[in-house]
């Protein structure tokens, strides 16, 4: 899918607020396609942008809560590997539709996971949430909600075409946000065997020229300040 891939193994556990501020930061700074692999310092929660805050209040006592710049439903973290692809808009995948890159992605995993045994498919048809993925916002480049679709639903009790599913049962979903810079495409992978160098393997499904690479201080500064300016304000977590 990509000439070159960029692997960034996050292995420090952050806050919800921390990781949604760096995968942006990451996407700001991007010069080639990344994808990052990272970790919960807490069990977290978290939301797509046109989600309501009422939707997830109650599990505030539980879970560290967080809306994502990104659309989709509700995901819970903690026991997933969770990752993030950014691919700058000098890429020449950034092109592609937004539907495509997410089935690329998608496949990939699945061809990962059946090379170890697994029987994991692509869902092939598309649900209600699924048949806007292509209409969005203007000016936000994040999909428009219908009815209630973007809003309390579990993403995984709801899989969509080329979410990654097996034996029936959605396992990998994922929620995009497209801008200027570049494309960033945020997923959780849940419910099968995350051992076995799944990460690696999965990176590679990407790209045949994987190189690795840590997160500088010019991310960590930036995400300090995005998480400051808006994932850890109250305004951004009760937006609607």
């Amino acid at each position: 899918m990509f000439a070159k891939l960029e692997i960034c193994k996050d292995a420090t556990p952050r806050s919800a607020v921390a990781n949604m501020a760096i995968d942006e930061a990451l996407l700001e700074t991007a010069k080639v396609p990344s994808i990052r692999f990272y970790q919960w310092k807490l069990p977290a929660l978290s939301f797509g942008y046109f989600g309501k805050f009422t939707d997830v209040a109650d599990y505030a006592a539980e879970r560290d809560l967080v809306r994502r710049w990104t659309g989709g439903g509700i995901v819970l973290h903690g026991e997933d590997l969770t990752y993030s692809m950014v691919i700058p808009g000098s890429d020449p995948i950034f092109a592609e539709s937004s539907m495509s890159i997410y089935e690329k992605i998608h496949r990939a995993l699945r061809n990962t996971l059946v090379a170890n045994g697994e029987r994991a498919e692509l869902a092939p048809v598309a649900s209600v949430i699924d048949a806007r993925a292509a209409k969005l916002v203007k000016g936000t480049g994040v999909s428009e909600p219908s009815s209630n679709a973007d809003r309390g639903y579990s993403c995984f009790a709801n899989p969509v075409r080329a979410d990654v599913m097996l034996n029936g049962r959605k396992i990998a979903g994922a929620a995009q946000r497209r801008s200027r810079r570049g494309l960033l495409h945020q997923g959780s992978i849940q419910n099968v065997d995350l051992a076995n160098g799944l990460e690696e393997r999965f990176a590679r499904a990407l790209s045949t020229k994987c190189s690795e690479r840590k997160i500088n201080n010019d991310v960590l500064n930036r995400a300090c300040e995005l998480a400051k300016q808006r994932y850890g304000t109250e305004d951004w977590l009760r937006k609607r």
